[in-house]
């Protein structure tokens, strides 16, 4: 009864797990291209009593063995970059990766963070920034009196300035992709940071290299499914509930044998 005490507790706390990771899908669901995150599971240790193909007697054998679980753990936090759908804005400074890769942005201590987040804007000094402030790579300024900016789909960033014929092309966007997206860090404000599960990130000209394109007047709304994320939760909390009737009931029984004179 003990092993079943123990046993329903790492179910309780794995379903605990998995209902914050949903109610962080959900919190998220009109964050710009936020990609939804799904809790996987895997079994704990074995207790085993016979083994399968240990001698049952001098001339038989186990065909089956005889082992008791321990429970569960969340093994993963996996997340999914699958598209999101895109929003028209019109806005020439809203950007969206369609296809794979990300977009670089200069962090404060000068490392490249990555992200899908393509609502940009411009600063004081013309610097195109995010949200946040932080310069989008590789630095693209702006000049002064342009009344049109034009991103092609290939990244080529042009100003139309007031006073002048022809467009000055002031940049060149990169998209990032790397070997394994899901092994990125996220670090908060629509930002992922390189880690060595991830590998390295390869610079590509957008539409290069099976990279995605850029474009322009779109921002990629979030992957979150309100639908299935409320199935997950009513799964969740059902999971849940039942290891917290194996707790009672093996409370029971114990109490049970406990009262036994």
């Amino acid at each position: 009864m003990i092993k079943a005490l123990n046993t329903a507790a790492t179910g309780m706390e794995s379903q605990q797990k998995n209902v914050d990771n949903i109610a962080n899908n959900i919190a998220n669901v009109n964050t710009t291209a936020f990609k939804k995150n799904r809790t996987e599971f895997e079994d704990l240790l074995y207790q085993t009593y016979e083994e399968a193909g240990a001698r049952s007697s001098n001339n038989t054998e186990y065909t089956v063995g005889n082992q008791v679980g321990s429970g569960s753990k969340v093994a993963a936090v996996k997340k999914d970059h699958s598209q999101g759908d895109p929003k028209i804005t019109n806005n020439a400074y809203d950007l969206m990766v369609q296809g794979d890769g990300f977009f670089g942005v200069i962090q404060p201590n000068g490392s490249i963070g990555y992200t899908r987040d393509g609502s940009f804007n411009v600063d004081a000094a013309g610097n195109v920034v995010t949200k946040n402030g932080l310069r989008l790579y590789p630095g693209i300024t702006v000049p002064a009196g342009t009344s049109h900016l034009n991103v092609t789909n290939d990244g080529k960033v042009e100003a139309f300035v007031n006073g002048q014929k022809d467009p000055t092309e002031i940049g060149q966007i990169p998209v990032f992709t790397f070997v394994n997206p899901v092994g990125l860090k996220s670090i908060g404000g629509n930002l992922l940071a390189e880690t060595r599960g991830s590998g390295n990130a390869t610079q590509n000209i957008p539409g290069q290299n099976s990279s995605g394109i850029i474009q322009q007047g779109m921002l990629e709304t979030s992957n979150v499914s309100v639908m299935n994320e409320m199935t997950d939760l009513i799964k969740a909390q059902r999971a849940y509930e039942m290891n917290s009737k194996v707790m009672g009931i093996a409370d029971q029984m114990l109490q049970t044998v406990n009262n036994i004179r």
